[in-house]
């Protein structure tokens, strides 16, 4: 297995808690960052406008995504635009349907056009791709989140899935798939080997990838004995 930094995929930071996320901002490693309402909530972030320009203070020369928090596609259309006009590096995350259940193609067609870049996300089919596809505007940047690691919490091989989305959105040139909700390390080599344009990865994944990512096998069977060794010791067991 290689080492990170000869992979191709682009790895992004998905995180809410501040202080790591300015500290992997500043690694050479991570080309990007997200985050969503749900992890900036259990980061107890009350202010959202206030942290992501308190964030964007900093982050000024890649990509970071923020997401629209409505079930109303007026009001998801209203804080779309608002939230594109902090910064030229923002993305605003569009899902792909309300809470409802009710597709947000046309929502997405209307900000295409507008010039928006948009992060699309909370896909999880291959007719969900090419509805996105469809919608997008070919001259502006955008990204397609795909989440695979949903894909395989219910026993399917997301890797088909992602290669079929890569084909779909082949005629759209600044369009690039993201492999969302990564489980563990290896889910970041095999977006990479699907050809995935971004990886985005929680922080504490991100940690592990970094200390761990093509480590000596042997050196790591000899680590694992040690912390079972220490952790006995520890704990005073006897038999």
């Amino acid at each position: 297995m290689t080492s990170l930094d000869s992979l191709r995929v682009k790895i992004f930071a998905d995180g809410a808690d501040k202080a790591s996320m300015l500290q992997l901002y500043t690694n050479p490693l991570i080309q990007g960052l997200t985050t969503n309402p749900t992890l900036m909530n259990k980061s107890g972030i009350r202010d959202y406008e206030g942290f992501a320009r308190d964030i964007l203070q900093t982050v000024k020369d890649k990509p970071i995504s923020f997401e629209v928090f409505s079930d109303d596609f007026a009001e998801m259309r209203r804080q779309a635009l608002k939230i594109a006009a902090w910064q030229g590096n923002v993305y605003v995350k569009i899902p792909v349907m309300n809470p409802a259940g009710a597709p947000a193609y046309d929502l997405i067609r209307d900000l295409a056009k507008e010039g928006v870049q948009l992060n699309v996300t909370a896909i999880l089919t291959l007719d969900q791709v090419r509805a996105v596809a469809a919608a997008l505007n070919p001259a502006v940047p955008s990204v397609v989140s795909v989440f695979a690691g949903r894909i395989a919490d219910t026993g399917r091989d997301p890797a088909a899935i992602m290669r079929e989305s890569l084909a779909i959105l082949k005629p759209l040139p600044k369009a690039e798939l993201l492999w969302a909700s990564v489980r563990e390390v290896l889910n970041i080599f095999q977006a990479d080997e699907c050809g995935t344009h971004i990886v985005t990865v929680q922080h504490d994944i991100l940690a592990k990838a970094i200390k761990m990512a093509g480590m000596d096998l042997a050196a790591l069977s000899l680590d694992t004995v040690r912390m079972f060794d220490k952790d006995a010791k520890s704990a005073g067991f006897a038999l």
